[in-house]
C-alpha cells in the first residue's frame, strides 16, 4: 500500500515536469534573444505584467465585463436549449416541429454568423451576447433531448404501474434520468461559450479581455496578450470544475459518485 501511494505521488509530481521544462526553455530562449520580446514575451515578463494589471485593477475590471457577457449569453442559450429539448423530447409532435430546425442550426458554423449579427444588431453588446447564446444552445438541446429519449422504458412502465400521472412521471423519472446528459451538455456549452467569447470580443469591444488583446496587438505587447490567454484558459478550467461540482451533488446516487 505504501509503495502504491509513493508511485501515485511520484506520478503526480512528474506530470508537472514537462510544463516546467517548457517554461524554463521559453525563459532561456527569451533571455538569450532567440525568442524576441516582440514575438513572445518571457514568462517572467508575463508574470510581472499580470501582477501589475491585477494591482491596477485593469484586469479584474475587464474580466468582469467578459464574465458578464458569458453569463448572460449562457443563461439565454441554456434556457432556450432546455425548453426546446423538453418540447422535442417529451412529445412526437414537438420532435417533428423542433428537431429538424435544430439539426439545420447544428450545421451552421456559429462564427460564420458574425457579419450577419453585426448587420442585425450593430456593434454593441447584443451581437456578442447573441453569438454566445446561439453557440451554447445546441449542446444543451442535443444532450438533454438524447437523455430524455434514452430513459429506460422499464422505469417508465414501472412508474405508470405505480399510478404516477404524466407530470409526476416527467418530474420524478424522466428528468432525473436525463440529468447526466444535461450536465454533459452544460459542460460542452460552457467550453463553447468561452471559445466564442474570444472571437465575439473582437467586435469593436470597448472593454473585456478581447479589448485588452486588441490594444496589446496594436502596440506589440505580447505579454498582455499572453496574460489574457492565460485568463481565458483559467475561465475554461473554472467552468469545468463548476460542472464537476454540480455533478457530485446532483448525481450523488450514481455508483461512481457513491464509490468516491
Amino acid at each position: 500500500m505504501r509503495v502504491l501511494k509513493q508511485i501515485l505521488r511520484t506520478t503526480g509530481r512528474s506530470r508537472w515536469l514537462s510544463p516546467l521544462v517548457f517554461l524554463l526553455v521559453w525563459e532561456l530562449g527569451s533571455r538569450t534573444g532567440i525568442i524576441p520580446a516582440h514575438t513572445l514575451a518571457a514568462p517572467s515578463a508575463v508574470l510581472t505584467t499580470l501582477y501589475g494589471m491585477v494591482r491596477s485593477g485593469e484586469l479584474p475590471e475587464n474580466l468582469l465585463v467578459s464574465t458578464m457577457r458569458v453569463g448572460v449569453g449562457l443563461a439565454i442559450g441554456i434556457t432556450v436549449g432546455t425548453v426546446l429539448a423538453l418540447i422535442a423530447g417529451l412529445s412526437r409532435q414537438g420532435e417533428v416541429a423542433v428537431d429538424p430546425l435544430m439539426q439545420i442550426k447544428r450545421t451552421i458554423p456559429t462564427l460564420a454568423l458574425t457579419p450577419l449579427f453585426i448587420v442585425w444588431f450593430g456593434i454593441g453588446e447584443t451581437p456578442k451576447i447573441g453569438l454566445i447564446a446561439f453557440a451554447s444552445t445546441f449542446p444543451i438541446y442535443l444532450n438533454l433531448y438524447s437523455g430524455i429519449r434514452s430513459v429506460d422504458v422499464r422505469l417508465i412502465e414501472g412508474a405508470r404501474t405505480l399510478g404516477l400521472s404524466q407530470a409526476e412521471l416527467i418530474w420524478h423519472v424522466i428528468l432525473p434520468g436525463a440529468l447526466p446528459s444535461l450536465l454533459v451538455g452544460l459542460r460542452y456549452s460552457l467550453s463553447i461559450a468561452i471559445l466564442v467569447l474570444v472571437v465575439a470580443e473582437q467586435i469593436n469591444a470597448s472593454a473585456g479581455l478581447g479589448y485588452l488583446i486588441n490594444n496589446a496587438r496594436d502596440f506589440l505587447r505580447t505579454d498582455i496578450i499572453v496574460v489574457c490567454l492565460i485568463v481565458y484558459a483559467a475561465l475554461g478550467l473554472f467552468a469545468d470544475w463548476f460542472v464537476r461540482a454540480i455533478e457530485k451533488r446532483a448525481l450523488v446516487w450514481r455508483p461512481s459518485n457513491v464509490a468516491q
